[in-house]
């Protein structure tokens, strides 16, 4: 007796169907456009940063500049000969209770309040804080106070007060070993950072600086709880990583300086962890690492450049996964 044979079970998708699953994901792809170009952005940071770093790096080639220090006093507060494009302004931030009637920070912001005798000096406070933002920016204000981690605060702060007055902007935890006039002759100055990027811990501005004010606009553009976890967050919104993508995707850096060491040292002015750099003892404190830090922290010791890279492939690779499996299981049914 002959075996019947059934024909295998066809799965087609009706040309109808396949369209507008198509269209779905292009509107998809349209409505989420922005968080994708952002994503982008900030995942891109290390594969560009360095483009043109010849411009924007101090250097003796390009600036006729002593990265070391070693040639200008250390009570040399102006840029003379050169012009003092810096205000000469010290902000410090102290929002919450506690860091600004600390006895240790309060010394340690006195030193550098000793080295800039005739500065005018900020100590931005809570009730100091919000009256800058209500005042100057308020488009932001509603946005400033909803912030879900209190350094979102301090960095938004950072970038605002710098706009609104110039100077210099430091970290509690930065304790002056020199006055900053040689660097008031450039537009903008922060150290770098290790292994990309520069550190907002400590920052210089002229007054109204174009760069600054990107920074300030693109707050609201930044403002996601990025991956679920308190660190990203923070990083990707305000934080280091945000103001170095601002930088590396400005047209022109040239004027925007990085402050790093000489060749074989150039992590001489990195502010990572508690160091001492020619201009700072760092006292290393941050206190605003939450329970994910010390893991991403940890990953990163040697490939930390990768972890926006791993993080927007991970949220692709799992977008992916689960689109496939539900196409399965409807050609199950």
């Amino acid at each position: 007796m002959g075996v019947i044979s059934l024909p295998s079970r066809a799965y087609r998708t009706h040309p109808g169907l396949f369209a507008s699953g198509f269209a779905l994901v292009l509107i998809g792809l349209w409505c989420a456009r922005h968080l994708l170009h952002d994503a982008w952005t900030l995942a891109a940071l290390p594969l560009i940063w360095s483009h043109h770093a010849d411009r924007f790096y101090i250097s003796a080639e390009h600036d006729a500049f002593d990265v070391t220090f070693a040639s200008y006093s250390i009570n040399q507060t102006s840029a003379a000969p050169f012009p003092d494009r810096v205000p000469p302004v010290l902000h410090h931030i102290s929002l919450g209770a506690g860091a600004s009637t600390h006895s240790k920070w309060a010394e340690v912001r006195q030193s550098c309040l000793d080295m800039h005798p005739d500065w005018e000096a900020f100590l931005w406070t809570d009730e100091t804080a919000d009256a800058l933002v209500a005042e100057h920016f308020p488009e932001l204000h509603a946005m400033w106070t909803s912030y879900r981690y209190p350094i979102q605060k301090i960095d938004a702060l950072r970038y605002m007060a710098l706009y609104h007055y110039g100077g210099v902007i430091l970290d509690m935890d930065l304790q002056c070993k020199r006055a900053f006039g040689p660097l008031r002759r450039f537009e903008f100055v922060a150290p770098a950072a290790h292994p990309t990027g520069f550190s907002i811990g400590f920052m210089m501005a002229s007054q109204g600086n174009a760069y600054v004010r990107q920074l300030v606009d693109n707050l609201r553009r930044y403002n996601r709880h990025w991956l679920g976890l308190p660190y990203p967050t923070v990083m990707f919104s305000t934080g280091c990583h945000y103001a170095s993508t601002i930088h590396t995707f400005q047209h022109n850096r040239t004027d925007l300086k990085i402050l790093a060491g000489p060749k074989g040292n150039r992590r001489m002015h990195s502010l990572n962890g508690p160091v001492s750099t020619p201009i700072f003892n760092h006292l290393g404190s941050s206190s605003w690492h939450s329970y994910d830090a010390a893991m991403i922290v940890s990953l990163g010791k040697n490939h930390g450049w990768k972890l926006p890279l791993v993080g927007v492939a991970a949220v692709g690779l799992a977008f992916f996964v689960i689109r496939r499996a539900k196409r399965r299981a409807m050609l199950r049914v």
